[in-house]
C-alpha cells in the first residue's frame, strides 16, 4: 500500500510520523509532493521517504492519498492531479472547509472521499478528528482511514453536517486553550514565579485536568466541584470567572469559529 501526500507542512508531518510511530506502513511506503523545495528535503531527511516537486506523481502512485494544503490552493490542486488519480484511490482531506460536495464536484462522484479535521497536537500524537466519507468509501476502507487516523491521536466519525462543530471545538480550540495557559501564566508570573515554571505549572495543569476527565469519565461540572472547598479558593476565583462571562465568552467565540467555518 503506498501513501501518498500533497502538501509536507506541520499537519501532514504530524500524520507521516504517527504512522512510522506506529509502525503502520515503512517510510519507503510513503511519498510526498510540495512546491518548497525545503520542505521536501526536510521530509525526505526526517522521515526517509520519497519527496518530489510533482503533485501528479504522487496522485498516480498513491493507494490512500492525503490532501494537506491550503483551502486556496485546493482548486488549483484538485485540477492538477484528477486525471492522475486511480478510481479505487481513497482520498483523504485535511482541507478545512472544503466539503464533500466540493470534493466530488471536482473529483467526480465516482471518487472515494474521507473528508476530516485534525488538530495540532497531533505534532505530539495527541491529536482529536473528526471524519466523514461519501458513499463510495465501503465499509473496510472507512476503517483503514481511522486506523492511519487514529496513529496520531484519536478519530471518530461524525456526520458531515457536524464538521464545523468540530472545528470549533477541536480544531481551533488549542489556540484557545493556549491562551488560558498564557494567562494562568501571567498571573503566577504577577505574584513573582519565574516565567518558564509558571508555564510548566499551567500547561500541566491543563494536561492534567484534561486526562483526569477523559480517565474517570466524570463529569467536568463534577470534577470541578470536587476542586471547590466550602469557602476556599478556587470557589473564589470561579466566582470571578463567572462574573466576567468565561463561560459565555468560550462559548461565543466557538460560535464565531463554527460560523466562520460554515462560511470558507
Amino acid at each position: 500500500m503506498k501513501i501518498g501526500f500533497i502538501g509536507l507542512g506541520n499537519m501532514a508531518s504530524a500524520i507521516i510520523g504517527g504512522m512510522l510511530a506506529k509502525n503502520m506502513v515503512a517510510s519507503t511506503d510513503i511519498i510526498g509532493a510540495d512546491v518548497v523545495e525545503s520542505m521536501r528535503q526536510k521530509a525526505a531527511e526526517k522521515f526517509g521517504i520519497q519527496a518530489v516537486a510533482d503533485n501528479a506523481e504522487v496522485a498516480k502512485a498513491a493507494d490512500v492519498l492525503f490532501l494537506a494544503v491550503k483551502p486556496i490552493f485546493l482548486g488549483e490542486v484538485i485540477e492538477g492531479i484528477k486525471a492522475s488519480v486511480k478510481k479505487e484511490t481513497i482520498i483523504i482531506s485535511i482541507v478545512a472547509g472544503r466539503s464533500l460536495e466540493y470534493l466530488q464536484n471536482a473529483f467526480g462522484d465516482d471518487h472515494k472521499i474521507v473528508r476530516c479535521m485534525p488538530n495540532t497536537p497531533a505534532l505530539v500524537l495527541e491529536g482529536c478528528t473528526g471524519v466523514c466519507a461519501n458513499n463510495a468509501v465501503n465499509e473496510t476502507e472507512m476503517e483503514l482511514a481511522l486506523k492511519l487516523l487514529t496513529s496520531f491521536g484519536k478519530a471518530s466519525v461524525v456526520p458531515e453536517r457536524l464538521m464545523d462543530a468540530v472545528v470549533g471545538v477541536s480544531g481551533s480550540s488549542p489556540a484557545y486553550v493556549f491562551m488560558f495557559i498564557e494567562a494562568m501564566a501571567d498571573a503566577a508570573v504577577l505574584a513573582g514565579m519565574p516565567r518558564a515554571q509558571a508555564y510548566e505549572f499551567a500547561a500541566q495543569a491543563v494536561m492534567g485536568s484534561a486526562k483526569l476527565m477523559l480517565e474517570t469519565g466524570k463529569h467536568p461540572g463534577e470534577l470541578k466541584d470536587m476542586v471547590c472547598s466550602p469557602g476556599g479558593t478556587t470557589i473564589e476565583a470561579v466566582k470571578v470567572l463567572e462574573e466576567k462571562g468565561f463561560r459565555a465568552a468560550v462559548m461565543d467565540a466557538m460560535e464565531a469559529c463554527i460560523e466562520k467555518s460554515k462560511n470558507l
